[in-house]
């Protein structure tokens, strides 16, 4: 079946089409081909992959496919490149270091590195992403961990949970090392490389491998957990910031597994699954993207799948601001209501209209 949704993204229209159509029979992966790691997706399901898969990007399940890394494939230490997806791909629970640049941030960070870190945060609030060291270590980390692969595997950590807000593809990767296969990941956490990430949710299918990674990581003073080494050294404000954004996700995560008027818009069928609930109401979550303020009205644009949005107005000024969600722009919301459909002109939108304070859920951040 195939549906059809429209939302405003700026000044145009993005029609969207079930990425469930055309789904992939599904089989028990070969005992050959299944390692520990796997074991943690319990009873999930399992597709068999196929010599190298081309079309799995765009359709839902925890396998995307087996493929070609492309020439020059590290972007830097969680991010990479294969052949056959356009795109770079957004590797998950890793958050590494940037590499520089420029010439004049390398420079800069050689001949003082504290002042070239305050610099760059210059009085913000949470902490900054940054060219370091580290980053370019994490880059030449990477580098090496695919050296020689034939092919990568793409998993999924959710099967709904297809690409991120800005459009990359979201994937864990996989490399056979030794006859198994080997979660880049996890060994990228355990050499200190990234700590485990969890900004936008902890992991649901890799989450006790991560958490003891890290914790062995920084047992041994590896990398980012290295008090001498030349990186961002705050992580434990990251860490702090990052977990009370996800204690937040896996509460309302917890709700939506059992209610189906709980709606995360980063999943491939949050669209459609509005549209079956207009008139009705609904708990949405996301991250607030912007706010934009009129003459009559405050419209608070919620992050969707593939860099779109979902509009929550506040005709009232006053419900606005007592609802505090003024303050949470880039940090994850929950916003009750009833799904509306708006048209003026050509305009046409799905919305939730915020009447009330009570309305909207805020996180407790440090």
């Amino acid at each position: 079946m195939r549906w059809w949704a429209s939302i405003w993204v700026g000044s145009a229209w993005l029609c969207m089409t079930s990425l469930g159509c055309d789904r992939g029979a599904t089989a028990e992966t070969p005992v050959d081909q299944v390692d520990s790691a796997e074991a943690h997706r319990g009873a999930a399901e399992r597709q068999k992959p196929s010599a190298l898969a081309r079309g799995g990007a765009g359709q839902e399940g925890l396998l995307i496919g087996e493929y070609r890394l492309a020439d020059n494939p590290v972007i830097d230490g969680d991010t990479i490149r294969v052949e056959g997806i356009d795109d770079s791909l957004r590797l998950l629970s890793l958050d590494t270091e940037e590499r520089f640049h420029g010439k004049a941030d390398r420079a800069s960070a050689s001949k003082d590195f504290e002042r070239y870190l305050r610099g760059k945060r210059a009085g913000a609030a949470r902490p900054q992403k940054t060219g370091t060291p580290l980053g370019e270590e994490a880059a030449t980390f990477a580098e090496a961990f695919f050296e020689g692969a034939e092919v990568v595997r793409l998993e999924r950590d959710d099967p709904k949970e297809i690409r991120g807000h800005f459009g990359r593809l979201l994937a864990y990767a996989f490399v056979k090392k030794n006859g198994r296969w080997t979660s880049y990941s996890v060994e990228c956490v355990r050499a200190g490389m990234s700590p485990y990430f969890t900004k936008y949710g902890y992991s649901r299918r890799f989450h006790n491998q991560l958490t003891h990674a890290e914790a062995e990581a920084r047992e041994a003073k590896r990398g980012i957990w290295n008090p001498s080494a030349k990186g961002y050294g705050d992580y434990d404000e990251r860490k702090a910031w990052w977990d009370a954004r996800a204690d937040f996700i896996r509460v309302f995560e917890h709700e939506a597994s059992r209610r189906d008027d709980f709606i995360l818009l980063s999943q491939w069928d949050a669209l459609e699954r509005l549209e079956e609930n207009v008139g009705k109401s609904v708990t949405v979550l996301s991250t607030v993207d912007r706010i934009d303020r009129f003459k009559g009205l405050v419209r608070v644009s919620l992050a969707a799948q593939n860099k779109q949005r979902f509009p929550i107005i506040f005709f009232d000024r006053r419900v606005f601001r007592v609802s505090g969600i003024e303050g949470f722009k880039g940090e994850p919301v929950t916003v009750r209501g009833t799904v509306e459909r708006y048209a003026k002109g050509r305009y046409r939108t799905l919305q939730i209209v915020a009447q009330d304070p009570d309305q909207v859920g805020l996180p407790s951040l440090p």
